[in-house]
């Protein structure tokens, strides 16, 4: 089957078209748009304005700037609060000043993740064993790497951890409360953990 050649355009349909043309914004030179319009064979295709130049850019320009340091995700002791609570407000108000003593304390400060990970849970499930509610665990602050490397790394890996160890199977399961502990009781450093009778 053989293909028709395009037919152009009929006076009435060119006087339609520059009208058309005439009330539409140019993108570009005007004088380039008028003869892209005049060379447009018919009806059948699309007219086609011509791409405007894009000068130098860099990717991102246009993005919001952070400001330096600014961590994508929540500080972690806002983390911590704002999981919901399931302990009596006495208690809880009693914890956040610091006036319950923990009845028994871990210290993983200065363990690697995989010696740190399976001390805690034999730690917790021996203290829920023992009939204990109010433990401490003691994940120390973290120093500074120097941070040369090309990922910014978070200060304190176990500090970071420690919360979502305590949040997971198999402690979830014994752990009602997560609270950052007291200044007296070590702070940002440690963390108070309620466990369920």
């Amino acid at each position: 089957m053989k293909r028709r050649p395009p037919r152009g355009l009929s006076p009435d349909e060119r006087a339609l078209w520059n009208r058309v043309a005439a009330s539409a914004n140019p993108m570009g030179p005007p004088a380039r748009l008028k003869e892209a319009a005049e060379t447009t064979p018919g009806p059948k295709r699309a007219f086609a304005a011509p791409r405007a130049a894009i000068g130098a850019f860099a990717i991102g320009q246009n993005a919001p700037r952070l400001p330096a340091g600014h961590d994508l995700r929540r500080p972690l002791e806002e983390e911590v609060a704002r999981r919901p609570l399931r302990m009596d407000h006495g208690t809880h108000r009693k914890l956040q000043r610091g006036r319950l003593a923990p009845e028994a304390r871990i210290d993983l400060h200065g363990m690697t993740l995989a010696e740190a990970h399976p001390a805690l849970i034999r730690f917790l499930f021996a203290q829920q064993a023992d009939a204990r509610r109010l433990v401490l665990v003691i994940t120390g602050k973290g120093r500074p790497d120097g941070g040369d490397g090309p990922m910014p790394q978070r200060i304190g890996a176990l500090r970071h951890q420690v919360p979502h160890w305590l949040a997971q199977p198999p402690l979830g399961q014994v752990v009602q409360q997560v609270l950052q502990a007291h200044p007296r009781h070590g702070g940002t450093g440690a963390f108070y953990v309620y466990l369920r009778r």
